[in-house]
C-alpha cells in the first residue's frame, strides 16, 4: 500500500491522469495489494479525504483458525510513524474504530473489526541492537521468526517463546503469549521499553523509569490503548535446547510436581483425557551440538494426516475418541525422545489443524485439584468426548495489570478441540465445564483465546483491572481502539 503526498510529482502526474480519463471517459484504473488475505480490493474514495493516506477496501480478515473473521471497511499497512499518524486522524475525522492486527493467530474476535484495520506487517525493522545491554529494539510489526534468526546473528535469543512464531511482537505482548518455565513470565516481561501514540496522535515512550504505570498497562494492552510503534525486548546470549520426552502417568506427575518443576528449566506436560497418560517434556541448556532425529512419516503423515482423518471420521462416532488418545499416546508418545537445537527451534511446535482452544490460568497450589476435577467430570459425562492434549505449563508472577500471572506464580491449563476438513466438534458442554473449574480454582483466561468472561468477572479476577481502565479512558476517552470483543471487557 502506498501513501501519496500532495506536493510530490507523482501526485500531480495522477491528477493529470485522472482529468484525461474523466474528460475521454476512460475506466479509472484499480489498484490491488499483494498480500495474501486481500481479496477484491480497490482504492477508497473516501480515504482520499485527508489526501495524504491510502486505505483499500475489500479486504476480508480471517484468523489463523478460520474460526473468526471480519470485512473492515478500510484495511491499511503503514510504513512509517507519521502514516500511523495519518490513519488515525483519518479514524478521527470519520468517527471510526481503529484494530490493529499482526499474525492473526488468536483464536478468538480480538482483532475483528467493522471500521479501520491496521496490519503493521511494513514496520518490521530491527531498530537498534545494544550488545552490551543485550537489549533489541524493534519496530512492532516483526514477526518472531524473523526476529529470532536476526538476535542469532547477534549472538542473542529472547529467553522464552510461545508455541508460534509467526507472530508479530506487538501481538505478543497484546495478549500475553505465554511458554511455560516457573523462572520465566509471560513474554510481555521481557519487554523493557516500548512507544505508543494514542487515539490522538501524541507518542509516549514508556518503561520502568518512565511513564511507568502506562507502561506496565501497555505491556498487555488488548489493543486499547493506543498503536505499539516499537518495543524493545531484554535479550539473553543465544543458547541451545536439550529437549527429553518421556511417558508418566498424571498420578504420577501431580503427586511429584515440585520435583518436575526444579529438576527441568523449561517444564511442561501432556495429558491424554479419557486415560491416564502424560506425556513429559523437559527441556533444558545444553552445549551438545545439534541433535534431531524426527521422523517425518510419524511426525506428520501418522501425528498430523492419519489424525485428522480418524478425528473427522470421530464426528460421525464420537465413541472413538477415547480410543484414538489412547491409540495414539502408544504410536507417538509412549517411547523416550530427545533432540537438540539452538532455543527458539525447541521452543516452537507445530499446532497441527484448525482448532478450537481455551487456555486458563490457575494459582500454582491449585494445578492438582484443578486437573483432577477436569478428569473426573469427564469420567462422569462419557457422552461428551475431549481431544488430546490437555497441555499444562507453568509461569513465574509479575505485575502487569493484566496479566494472568498479576502477583502470582500461575499453571495454564490449555484444552483443545480441533476441527478436522474444517468440520465443528460438539464442545459447549466441555467449555462450560472447564470454565467453571477454572473459574472455581480462581483461574484467569488467556486473553487471546476463547471465553465467556465479563467485565464483571474481570472486576473480581484482576487487582488491577480498574486501574487498566483509567489508564485507557485517559489514553483513548472516546473508544477509538474499541470492537466487539473489547467492549464486552470493559463495559
Amino acid at each position: 500500500m502506498q501513501f501519496i503526498f500532495q506536493g510530490s510529482l507523482h501526485y500531480v502526474k495522477k491528477q493529470l491522469l485522472s482529468l484525461l480519463s474523466a474528460m475521454l471517459d476512460l475506466p479509472t484504473p484499480k489498484r490491488f495489494g499483494c498480500s495474501p488475505f486481500l481479496q477484491k480490493q480497490k482504492e477508497s474514495p473516501a480515504s482520499k479525504q485527508l489526501k495524504m493516506v491510502q486505505g483499500m477496501e475489500g479486504y476480508q480478515f480471517q484468523n489463523w483458525a478460520l474460526t473468526y473473521s471480519s470485512n473492515p471497511e478500510l484495511y491499511f499497512q503503514p510504513t512509517s510513524i507519521e502514516e500511523v499518524r495519518q490513519i488515525l486522524e483519518l479514524a478521527r475525522q470519520r468517527g471510526k474504530k481503529v484494530k490493529v492486527v499482526g499474525g492473526g493467530h488468536s483464536p478468538s474476535d480480538i482483532a475483528c473489526t467493522e471500521d479501520f484495520m491496521i496490519r503493521m506487517d511494513k514496520m518490521n525493522k530491527v531498530l537498534e541492537v545494544d550488545k552490551k545491554k543485550r537489549q533489541a529494539t524493534v519496530e512492532a510489526g516483526i514477526f518472531l521468526c524473523d526476529l529470532n534468526e536476526e538476535l542469532a546473528r547477534h549472538g542473542l535469543a529472547m529467553s522464552n517463546l510461545g508455541a508460534v512464531a509467526e507472530v508479530a511482537a506487538a501481538g505478543v505482548i497484546g495478549t500475553g503469549t505465554h511458554n511455560t518455565g516457573i523462572e520465566h513470565g509471560i513474554l510481555p516481561t521481557q519487554v523493557v521499553a516500548l512507544t505508543l501514540m494514542t487515539a490522538g496522535g501524541e507518542i509516549l515512550k514508556c518503561s520502568d523509569s518512565l511513564n511507568e504505570e502506562i507502561f506496565q498497562a501497555a505491556r498487555l494492552h488488548l489493543g486499547s490503548l493506543g498503536v505499539i510503534l516499537d518495543l524493545t525486548i531484554q535479550c539473553v546470549p543465544a543458547f541451545r535446547l536439550h529437549e527429553l520426552q518421556f511417558p508418566s502417568t498424571l498420578t504420577e506427575v501431580l503427586d511429584n510436581l515440585d520435583f518436575h518443576m526444579k529438576k527441568s528449566e523449561y517444564f511442561r506436560f501432556l495429558w491424554f483425557p479419557h486415560t491416564e497418560n502424560v506425556r513429559v517434556i523437559y527441556q533444558d541448556r545444553t552445549d551438545k551440538p545439534v541433535q534431531n532425529t524426527s521422523s517425518w512419516f510419524w511426525g506428520y503423515a501418522v501425528g498430523y494426516h492419519l489424525l485428522e482423518f480418524l478425528l473427522w471420521v470421530s464426528t460421525f462416532l464420537p465413541r472413538m475418541v477415547p480410543w484414538i488418545n489412547q491409540i495414539f499416546f502408544s504410536l507417538l508418545s509412549s517411547g523416550r525422545d530427545e533432540r537438540v537445537d539452538c532455543s527458539h527451534r525447541i521452543f516452537t511446535y507445530e499446532c497441527l489443524f484448525k482448532q478450537h482452544v481455551q487456555d486458563w490460568a490457575v494459582p500454582m497450589g491449585k494445578t492438582k485439584e484443578a486437573l483432577l476435577q477436569l478428569k473426573a467430570w469427564l469420567e462422569n459425562n462419557q457422552t461428551v468426548v475431549a481431544h488430546f492434549p490437555v497441555e499444562v505449563r507453568f509461569a513465574r508472577g509479575d505485575n502487569i495489570l493484566l496479566s494472568p500471572c498479576f502477583q502470582r506464580d500461575s499453571c495454564y491449563m490449555n484444552i483443545i478441540m480441533y476441527r478436522p476438513y474444517g468440520k465443528e466438534v460438539p464442545r459447549d458442554q466441555y467449555w462450560a465445564a472447564y470454565e467453571e473449574i477454572m473459574q472455581n480454582a480462581g483461574g484467569r483466561p488467556h486473553w487471546a483465546k476463547a471465553h465467556s468472561c465479563t467485565r464483571k468477572d474481570f472486576q473480581r479476577m484482576y487487582p488491577g483491572f480498574q486501574k487498566f481502565c483509567s489508564i485507557r479512558e485517559q489514553l483513548d476517552p472516546t473508544g477509538m481502539f474499541l470492537n466487539s470483543y473489547l467492549e464486552k471487557v470493559f463495559f
